[in-house]
């Protein structure tokens, strides 16, 4: 192949074919898992996580709702994965070769959320959320009403087990935030005039994005080190049952989905694909939705 600059310019859309092809053929959890938010900033802060709405009979004025600042910042991070291909390579039309590297980059980037996201619940029992408190955590502050003292409420069971956890994902707002600066993007530099290809005789391809993720509303999730059994399962949905709001109004909240890591796996298929258990129906079939994590 004659190197010129539309040479490598086609070499450099047919490596960004490859990665965009395997890009947008990988599943992700991150849109299931977490809302995105757009970031035009470095960070974003979010203010009203003090707050879940409800309606109530109009009786007099309108009561507004005043959103709390908790101060709860979320930081973008810069992500990148770069490889290089020596000029040699081009030259010799050998490019073929490098089409699972790129194949690899484009499956990586679209997993990369996931891999953030289950990094972080695996992290909630040590990282603060919104109210101050780890965001699985016996703890809680809640106030039942406008002149109570505050209650504490739980998320988590303990115990030494590999750690599962029960999530509504079925709002618009979620329990974990993803956070979108700038999103994955497939870049090269191949220009003769620059120093790293002068000196190395490579041309660079990479992705970089600016991104993030966070704790949203932790009464929408519940974490668990106990051990994964009907009896500890049925004890963490029923939990989440019971989160209250504003004046102890109940929020309606009804787990979804399991994540799970791999120990845990095949004994949540147990509990919830069976049809039957020891000879009697199993009530909790299909009851929750399996994620396994992939950390």
């Amino acid at each position: 192949m004659i190197i010129n600059d539309a040479n490598i310019g086609l070499v450099f859309k047919g490596f960004q074919t490859v990665y965009n092809e395997s890009f947008d053929g990988t599943v992700s959890h991150k849109d299931t898992l977490a809302m995105t938010v757009t970031s035009n900033t470095a960070e974003e802060q979010y203010g009203w996580f003090g707050q879940f709405p409800k309606l109530r009979e109009w009786i007099g004025d309108r009561q507004v709702k005043k959103l709390k600042s908790h101060g709860f910042t979320i930081r973008n991070r810069k992500f990148e994965s770069t490889v290089s291909v020596p000029r040699d390579d081009i030259s010799d039309d050998r490019v073929g070769i490098y089409k699972p590297m790129f194949q690899e980059m484009g499956r990586t980037a679209k997993q990369h959320p996931d891999t953030l996201i289950f990094d972080l619940l695996d992290n909630g029992f040590e990282v603060e959320c919104y109210d101050g408190q780890n965001f699985f955590d016996t703890d809680h502050p809640h106030l039942p009403d406008e002149i109570g003292e505050p209650v504490s409420v739980s998320n988590m069971q303990t115990g030494e087990s590999e750690p599962w956890y029960l999530l509504d994902l079925s709002r618009g707002v979620k329990p974990i935030v993803w956070q979108d600066r700038e999103k994955y993007d497939f870049q090269t530099v191949t220009s003769d005039k620059d120093t790293k290809v002068f000196l190395s005789d490579e041309y660079i391809y990479g992705v970089r994005a600016r991104v993030n993720c966070g704790f949203g509303l932790w009464q929408l999730a519940f974490g668990s080190k106990a051990e994964l059994n009907s009896a500890n399962l049925r004890a963490a949905y029923t939990a989440m049952g019971k989160f209250t709001g504003d004046k102890g109004l109940k929020l309606g909240i009804a787990p979804t989905h399991i994540v799970v890591g791999s120990d845990n796996f095949f004994k949540a298929r147990d509990i919830l694909l069976s049809t039957t258990i020891d000879g009697t129906s199993n009530t909790n079939a299909n009851l929750l939705q399996i994620i396994k994590s992939s950390v």
